[in-house]
């Protein structure tokens, strides 16, 4: 996690000159200069892929609290957060090690790292044998399948809207 926070922000050296101060789409110009600076100092590959997917995801996750329940999923799509439980929530606590690393913000709540947290296991408690097995009930196969499951994952965020 130190990995990924001192290279969540490598892509803001690389903004342009005309753009500063703000450093608009420095997420994917860090990605290589995380990839190469791991390879140089042969990071090992858990704390490479930690650091790519913080550099990558960490402004969406500090915007998250303005998501949607789909704009959710595809997040935690994106971090592989079902498969890799753990190195989400190490992702959730450099964001907000990010987010509190500003003067002033040191003891601002961030309530962003619970809300995914809290999305995560709603998804992680989806039975997805039975979604599975409802769908090629029905005659879905491949793709169908993954939609339904994906579709469950999704009604799964939505009802928790409603509590």
């Amino acid at each position: 996690m130190r990995y990924a926070c001192l290279c969540h922000d490598l892509g803001k050296g690389l903004t342009p000159a005309d753009s500063l101060p703000r450093h608009i789409g420095h997420e994917s110009r860090g990605l290589p200069l995380v990839k190469r600076l791991s390879e140089r100092w042969r990071v090992p590959t858990d704390c490479r892929e930690l650091a790519e997917a913080v550099a990558r995801e960490h402004t969406h996750v500090h915007q998250s609290l303005g998501f949607g329940a789909e704009a959710r999923l595809r997040l935690l799509e994106r971090c592989d957060a079902w498969r890799r439980p753990e190195r989400f929530e190490l992702l959730l606590w450099a964001c907000e090690c990010d987010a509190r690393g500003r003067l002033g913000l040191e003891q601002k709540p961030y309530p962003q790292r619970e809300l995914l947290l809290r999305d995560l296991r709603a998804v992680l408690g989806v039975d997805l044998g039975a979604v599975s097995a409802a769908a090629m009930a029905e005659g879905k196969s491949g793709p169908a399948v993954g939609r339904a499951v994906q579709a469950a994952r999704l009604k799964a965020l939505l009802e928790l809207q409603t509590v």
